[in-house]
Order: C-alpha cells, then sequence, then structure tokens
C-alpha cells in the first residue's frame, strides 16, 4: 500500500483565523487538489493570522517537520499593509521560484483587472515547493490550473514525493526518460 503524502494547506487571514468568518480558501485548495491529483495524499491543513513570524513558522513546520513536498498558501499576497505572506515565504526559502507568480498575474488578468495588485510567489525550502494563491475560491482554481503542469517536475527535481496527477484535469509535464 502506498503512504498518502502530506500536502500544506495553509490559509493566511485574521478574520479566518479568529473565526469571524468561515475560511472557504483553503476549503477550494483541497477541492482542487483532489479533482487534479491521483496521488494518495492528504491535507496537513492551517488557518492562521496574517502574522510574518507565525507564516514563516508555520511553512517551516510542514516543509521540515511534516516533509510536505508541496505546500500551498491563500491569503495574504494583497498590497494592504497585513499581507505580509510573499515576504514569510521568501523569508523560509533557499531559492524563490518567481515564474509561478508571473504565470498566476498572467492568467487573472484576464479575469479582473486589479491581479497586477497580486504579490504571489513561490519558493524552495529544501524538498518542499512552496506556493502563494490568491485568496478567491475561484482564482485559486484558475491559478492552480495553470501553474500545476509545472509543480510535479519541479517536486521531483529538489527530491520531493512523487505526485501523480490526473492527465484528464491536469497534463503534468515530465521529461520522457
Amino acid at each position: 500500500m502506498t503512504a498518502s503524502i502530506p500536502i500544506g494547506v495553509v490559509t493566511v487571514s485574521d478574520r479566518a483565523s479568529a473565526g469571524i468568518y468561515e475560511d472557504r480558501g483553503g476549503p477550494a485548495i483541497i477541492a482542487e487538489l483532489g479533482r487534479i491529483l491521483r496521488s494518495p495524499w492528504h491535507a496537513e491543513a492551517r488557518v492562521i493570522a496574517d502574522e510574518r513570524p507565525l507564516i514563516g513558522a508555520t511553512l517551516v513546520e510542514l516543509a521540515d517537520r511534516l516533509r510536505c513536498p508541496l505546500i500551498v498558501t491563500t491569503g495574504g499576497t494583497g498590497p494592504a499593509p497585513r499581507d505580509v505572506t510573499p515576504e514569510a515565504t521568501e523569508d523560509v526559502c533557499e531559492k524563490m521560484m518567481p515564474g509561478f507568480g508571473e504565470l498566476m498575474r498572467s492568467v487573472s488578468l484576464k479575469s479582473v483587472p486589479t491581479a497586477i495588485l497580486s504579490r504571489q510567489t513561490a519558493g524552495i525550502r529544501g524538498s518542499s515547493l512552496i506556493v502563494n494563491l490568491p485568496g478567491k475560491p475561484a482564482a485559486i482554481a484558475e491559478c492552480l490550473a495553470a501553474v500545476f503542469p509545472a509543480i510535479p517536475y519541479c517536486i521531483d527535481l529538489i527530491g520531493g514525493a512523487r505526485l501523480d496527477t490526473d492527465p484528464a484535469v491536469c497534463n503534468a509535464f515530465r521529461p520522457k526518460s
């Protein structure tokens, strides 16, 4: 039997973490991953406040202790003073992967002119890929669909657990051996 792969799903929101409103971003990520992935996996879900040290510590826990090959965040990527998810991601990553954010903004600009305000990014910590997504469920689905074809191969290259996708949903790239 194949072990279930842990995938980090982090919602960064002062209000959701305080129970003021329901987290919709984390469940949207989990639903999209459920559609995309064929590998057995489970979510290591967290809902935390917009606090840079807390975001960083959560990413470190998911990468280093729980060995999540993929950690996906939602929220905290805008220009508001408390939006610090990209900075916290940069704090804990050894390498940044700016192409992920560039592609997500490009795709989102087709839907909303305010996509240029988003500061999504991605980076690598050890054998974990961390990807910052926007906060709205529709934008989460749109952005994950855009970047996921590159995610399994990126994780292969950094030594993370193999993620297989459903080819009917996501045509993930892997070079022919």
